[in-house]
This record gives structure tokens, C-alpha cells and sequence, in this order.
């Protein structure tokens, strides 16, 4: 590959709504937005999907920030790239960190695809020519009227985020509306090991799913409340690689996993995470950061592998932000969205609103800021 300089860009988007968990409310969406560009002037673009606060993992916008400066980039300038993959490779001196390094693979597979002429789901296998969406539904939305409104839409999947102790309400009144409607409920590692019987009574909603009952890592105790419910247990925040997806499905502490590539470290992370999911009989979804269609399209590429099949936090431009980076906006259509089939992730990035909406820049060349 071919490159010539990265720029790293801190953004902020404007959400329509708050965003709101048990562990945050976001009414703005900071993101690092990274390009790579060749001599021949085209750019791959990345993007860095950690949150200001370290509510979700221990990364953060400012530490991805240091960790892209200071390491990852000059590493990349010194060293060249061959193949996107290389970049994984190249930064496993760095521990840790895996959002940062997923955003700087992301930007160089964008930018080989459009090298090579070829779509980023056609690089890497995908099979699928659209994937289904599904919706996410914060604790700031109003469940009545948002529901309606999704179901209208067309969303294939529901998740709702819950407060412990008052989940049983919010599905309730979803089913209500609809029983016939796939709900799964996202704890965010908010349940402890004493919860393990309130958690099995939930089996009686008929959930498809609930995500990450228990803190991150805790394998032992998700593999003990998995033997007890009958309800499939997703794991989210506990799979950081793909070691910890094989922990996870040689031990049972789950029957599903959630891939999201900036919490694996990227693509090739993710890619491998599938193909081991995929021959134990592992289904696997692609989760979402509320993140900017950059992102998105890199996860549409992700979700058209053979065994995304479940529907992902996958949305158009629309559902979360005034504005999106991206043109023509991303859409969802009857609950399913196209696999973009130009090259690279098959998006144009609109360069006068990611200007308008850029806080900070630097751009580097042979490991120097200017």
C-alpha cells in the first residue's frame, strides 16, 4: 500500500435525542475521524468509536488520541503496510487499546479497497448483498411512541437498555404494543451474581437474548447463569479479542456474540471472531457505538459475512443525528440495508461538513506532525 499521510480529526455530532444508558447520557456524539491518504490522492477513512468517558471500556477519545500520535502512527509511517492486516499485526507491541488500532485498520482497508477497485464486504468475503437492521432503544426514548415509530420503519430487532430492576416494566410494555415484536434487553454488566435468580425469571418474556448481564470478563459467572436460563446470554463488553471469544464459547458463558470491530481492535480481529464463532455454531451480530455512517459502513462490509445471522445495532443515517458525515445518507429500507458495493466502504465522506464539524486535526507525514 501506498501512503503518504494520516490525519486524525476530533469531531462532534449533534444527536437529535439524548442517548441515555444506566452508565451515561451522550446529547453529542464526539468521534475521531482518521484519513490516510496515497500519492495518488485518495483517502481511506476510519473512525474511532470510544466515548469521552470511560463508562464503556477504559478507552477514551483523549487516550486513543496519545495512543494513535505517539504509537500507532509513527509505527505505520516507519513500517509501511502491505495489506490492512499488517496494521493488526504491527500493533501488537502496544497493549491494549484495541478502538484506537480498529480505527486506523479501518481507514487503510478503505483505502486498498479503493486502490484495488474493490467493495470492503468483497475483500473480505462477504456473501451478503443487504443485512438486516435492528433497532436500539435508550432509556431517554419515550418506549411508546418510539416503538410505533420503529415498527413503522421496518427494524427487524429491538434492544432495549434497562435499569435493573424495573426491565421487567419496560418489556412488558413493549409487548404490550406488540408481542409478536424480537426483543432483547442490554444490561451493560449491570447485574451481580446475587441477581442470578431475578435475571432466570425473566425466561418467561421469551427474550431472543440479554446482553452482557454481568461485568466484563466474568466468564465463570455468565457460564453458571447460561446453565441455569433458558434465555440465549449475548456477550458485549467481555469479548476485547479474539481470545476472549474463544474463552467465552469453549467455557458456555454465552450462546451469541455481539462483534463490534473497535472493541476487538478491528476488522482482522473481527473476521477471525466470526470463522471461530461460525464453526462451533456460534451465531454471531454486529453491535453498534452510535456512530457516524463511516463506521456504519465498515460494519455493513462486516455484517454480510455468512453467520451475521442476527439482525445488528445497524440503522440508517437518520435514526440518531441531524446530520450525517456521510452522502447519499445511508437508508434503511423494509428493515434491511445495502452492503455498499463501491470501493472501499463504498461511501463519499462529505468533506465540507466534516470540516464544519471538525474540533482539532493533525496530519503526519513520515512520523512528523504538521
Amino acid at each position: 500500500m501506498r501512503i503518504q499521510s494520516v490525519c486524525l480529526r476530533k469531531v462532534s455530532l449533534p444527536l437529535k435525542a439524548p442517548f441515555v444508558t444506566h452508565q451515561a447520557e451522550l446529547k453529542e456524539r464526539p468521534l475521531i475521524i482518521i484519513e490516510v491518504r496515497d500519492d495518488a490522492g485518495r483517502i481511506g477513512y476510519g473512525e474511532v468509536t470510544a466515548f469521552p468517558d470511560p463508562f464503556y471500556t477504559y478507552e477514551t477519545l483523549d487516550t486513543a488520541w496519545h495512543i494513535l500520535e505517539d504509537f500507532l502512527i509513527p509505527s505505520l509511517l516507519k513500517n509501511g503496510a502491505e495489506h490492512p492486516s499488517d496494521c493488526a499485526e504491527q500493533s501488537k507491541g502496544v497493549q491494549g487499546h484495541p478502538m484506537a488500532k480498529a480505527g486506523l485498520e479501518g481507514s487503510l482497508w478503505d483505502l486498498y479497497g479503493k486502490q484495488t477497485g474493490q467493495s470492503l464486504a468483497d475483500l473480505i468475503g462477504g456473501t451478503r448483498l443487504s443485512v438486516g437492521a435492528g433497532a436500539v432503544i435508550s432509556l431517554g426514548d419515550s418506549l411508546e411512541n418510539d416503538v410505533d415509530r420503529l415498527k413503522a420503519e421496518g427494524f427487524q430487532r429491538y434492544k432495549l437498555k434497562v435499569v435493573k430492576g424495573r426491565e421487567r416494566e419496560a418489556i412488558t410494555t413493549i409487548q404490550e404494543i406488540d408481542p409478536d415484536l424480537p426483543i432483547m434487553i442490554d444490561a451493560n454488566g449491570q447485574y451481580h451474581p446475587e441477581d442470578m435468580s431475578h435475571l432466570c425469571s425473566l425466561d418467561d418474556h421469551g427474550l431472543t437474548m440479554i446482553e452482557q448481564p454481568f461485568a466484563a470478563g466474568d466468564f465463570y459467572w455468565h457460564q453458571r447463569l447460561q446453565k441455569e436460563m433458558k434465555t440465549p446470554i449475548c456477550l458485549d463488553e467481555s469479548i476485547m479479542s479474539f481470545q476472549d471469544a474463544v474463552q467465552a464459547v469453549e467455557l458456555g458463558s454465552c450462546r451469541i456474540i455481539n462483534i463490534k470491530i473497535s472493541r476487538v481492535g478491528g476488522l482482522t480481529a473481527a473476521m477471525k471472531i466470526h470463522d471461530f464463532c461460525q464453526s462451533r455454531g456460534v451465531p454471531v451480530w454486529c453491535g453498534g457505538m452510535v456512530e457516524s455512517g463511516i463506521s456504519k459502513a465498515h460494519n455493513l462490509a462486516l455484517a454480510s459475512l455468512p453467520n451475521f445471522t442476527i439482525p445488528g445495532d445497524l440503522s440508517g443515517s437518520t435514526r440518531y443525528f441531524h446530520k450525517d458525515l456521510v452522502h447519499p445518507e445511508i437508508v434503511m429500507n423494509r428493515g434491511s440495508i445495502e452492503v455498499p458495493k463501491k470501493p472501499g466502504i463504498g461511501i463519499h465522506v462529505d468533506e465540507e461538513y466534516l470540516n464544519e464539524v471538525t474540533l482539532t486535526h493533525q496530519t503526519f507525514y513520515e512520523s512528523s506532525p504538521l
